[in-house]
């Protein structure tokens, strides 16, 4: 017997654990973000080292840490992005109503 409140596992084959898809595309954002981001900053490091050569001890383990984390970000967002272009193949009923939306509004 269960304890009342509680909720008990449903073992229904059509119920799935989905992240929504806003929170997905949200996600896919920031990662898309702090991808540019690091390439950004990876690419004003490089410059920076070429052009002014930097003397500081610290500066050489700063210097490739924005492309550390760009090596790490591009597969993070890669994931991210086919997971999102997958859950929205599922769901091709929103589309469906938009372009119904559009075709009125037309």
């Amino acid at each position: 017997m269960s304890t009342p409140g509680r909720r008990t596992p449903c073992s229904h084959p059509t119920r799935h654990h989905r992240v929504p898809a806003q929170r997905l595309t949200r996600s896919v954002q920031q990662a898309g973000r702090l991808l540019s981001w690091n390439l950004a900053a990876g690419m004003t490091t490089a410059a920076t080292d070429l052009l002014l050569a930097p003397q500081a001890d610290w500066w050489h383990m700063l210097w490739p840490l924005p492309w550390y984390i760009t090596s790490a970000s591009i597969p993070l967002w890669t994931t991210l992005r086919a997971r999102e272009k997958a859950a929205h193949q599922q769901s091709p009923g929103e589309d469906d109503d938009i372009h119904d939306k559009w075709d009125q509004a037309a």
